[in-house]
C-alpha cells in the first residue's frame, strides 16, 4: 500500500497494473494520453507491453486479439476515439471478449474542444455498438475512485466475460490528489474462468448456469472460434431465432443477473431530503458543494451519486428518491441521464439541470438552477 499524490490519469494507469493487466494498446488523443505515456515507462518493469497503433481502430482490435490471447488488455481514448472503436467493441460483446476502455470525455461533437471537459458520452458509451447487449459503465470522481474502479472494471471484464467502460473525463484525468494505489496482494484481483472438461468435450460458448461460458485461449490445447456472427455454443454460425434469442438473451442476462456486483450509488444527507440531487463524475463534486451551501441556507437538499452509469438498478434509485418532493438530474451535458431518471423516479417531479460547462461546472450553478424550480 502507498500514499501518493497523482492524477486522475496516473491512477488509471495504477490501478490497471494492479489489476493485471498487462497489454495495453492506444492511439494518442488529449485528454487521455498520459494513460499511454504512463504505461510506456511502467508495464514493462513489470513484464507487459504497451504498444502505439495507427489508430484507434487497430488499438482496440489488438486489446480484443491480446485477451484471448489469454491477456489482461486495455486501451484508452476520447470521444473522436472512441467513435472509431465502437465496431470492434460490437465484436467483443458478441465474443464475450474481457477488456477495459477508458473513454475520457472532452467536449463535442465531432473534435469539438481537445482540452476541455464534457459528459456528452453518457449515451453513447452503452449505446454505440448496434444491437441488443448491457455494457456495463462505470465513472468515478475522484482520483482514488480512478484506481478503484479500474480495478473493479477488470475484474468485471473478468468475471463476466464482457467489455466494460470506464467513463472518466478532463477534469478527473488531470485532477491531483492523494490517494491509496493498493498492490495486488491487497485487493481483489478476479481471473477468467478456465474450462475444466477435456478439450474434446469443450465447446467455446456453452455456458455454465451462471450463463458464463469458461474460456479457453489460443495455444492452451483446445479449439477456439472468435466468432462475429451469432452462433451456437460450438461457435458455429446460425440464423434461426431459437439461437439468435439464446444468445442475445444470454449476453444481456449474464450481466442483468449480477446487477449487484456492477451498480453502486453513494447519497449524501438523504434521509430528510426534499430535493435530491442526482449527479455523477465530475460534476458530482460540484454537486455536493450545491448541496451542502442549500443546506447551509435551510433548504433540505441531498446528493445521489451515481458511480454506475449502466445498467441501473431501479429499485435502489426509486427508494434514494422516494421521499422527494422534487429530483434534480445536474450533468455536463444537455440533458442524457435526466431520461432514465425520470422513467425510474415515478412519486417526484424529475427536473434537468443541463450545465454545458467546458470546465467543471459550479456550485452556483447547480444552487441557481435549483432555486429557479424550488
Amino acid at each position: 500500500m502507498r500514499r501518493v499524490f497523482i492524477s486522475g490519469n496516473t491512477a488509471i494507469a495504477e490501478g490497471a497494473i494492479a489489476a493485471g493487466m498487462r497489454f495495453y494498446a492506444g492511439y494518442p488523443i488529449t485528454p487521455a494520453s498520459d494513460i499511454m505515456e504512463y504505461l510506456a515507462e511502467k508495464l514493462p518493469e513489470v513484464g507487459g507491453v504497451m504498444m502505439q497503433f495507427e489508430d484507434e481502430i487497430a488499438s482496440i482490435n489488438a486489446v480484443v486479439g491480446a485477451s484471448w490471447a489469454g491477456v489482461k488488455s486495455m486501451t484508452a481514448t476520447s470521444g473522436p476515439g472512441f467513435s472509431l472503436m465502437v465496431e470492434a467493441l460490437g465484436l467483443a460483446i458478441i465474443t464475450e471478449t474481457p477488456l477495459v476502455v477508458v473513454n475520457v470525455m472532452r467536449a463535442g461533437p465531432s473534435t469539438g474542444v481537445p482540452t476541455k471537459s464534457s459528459q456528452s458520452d453518457v449515451l453513447q458509451v452503452r449505446n454505440g455498438p448496434h444491437g441488443d447487449y448491457v455494457i456495463p459503465v462505470l465513472a468515478p470522481w475522484s482520483v482514488q475512485e480512478a484506481f478503484d474502479m479500474t480495478v473493479k472494471a477488470f475484474n468485471i471484464s473478468e468475471s463476466l466475460r464482457t467489455p466494460v467502460v470506464l467513463l472518466s473525463d478532463s477534469v478527473i484525468a488531470h485532477l491531483w490528489e492523494a490517494a491509496i494505489l493498493r498492490e495486488p496482494g491487497e485487493i481483489e484481483v478476479v481471473n477468467r474462468k478456465k474450462p475444466t472438461v477435456p478439450p474434446d468435450e469443450y465447446l467455446p460458448y456453452r455456458p455454465d448456469d451462471d450463463l458464463i461460458p469458461p474460456m479457453a485461449c489460443f495455444g492452451e490445447g483446445y479449439n477456439v472460434i472468435v466468432e462475429s456472427l451469432t452462433h451456437d455454443e460450438r461457435g458455429y454460425y446460425k440464423q434461426d431465432v431459437n439461437t439468435y434469442r439464446r444468445l442475445v438473451n444470454r449476453l444481456c442476462n449474464k450481466i442483468l443477473n449480477r446487477i449487484d456486483q456492477v451498480f453502486d450509488v453513494e447519497g449524501y444527507y438523504i434521509n430528510d431530503s426534499k430535493y435530491i440531487v442526482v449527479s455523477y463524475g465530475s460534476t458530482a463534486r460540484a454537486a455536493l458543494a450545491a448541496v451542502r451551501a442549500l443546506r447551509n441556507s435551510g433548504v433540505k437538499a441531498g446528493l445521489l451519486r451515481l458511480k454506475t452509469l449502466w445498467p441501473l438498478k431501479v429499485g435502489v434509485i426509486r427508494e434514494y428518491c422516494r421521499h422527494a418532493d422534487k429530483v434534480f438530474v445536474a450533468e455536463n451535458n444537455v440533458g442524457k441521464v435526466v431520461y432514465d431518471i425520470e422513467r425510474i423516479v415515478k412519486n417526484g417531479e424529475v427536473l434537468s439541470l443541463p450545465l454545458l460547462n467546458l470546465d467543471v461546472p459550479t456550485p452556483d450553478d447547480i444552487v441557481e438552477g435549483i432555486r429557479e424550480w424550488m
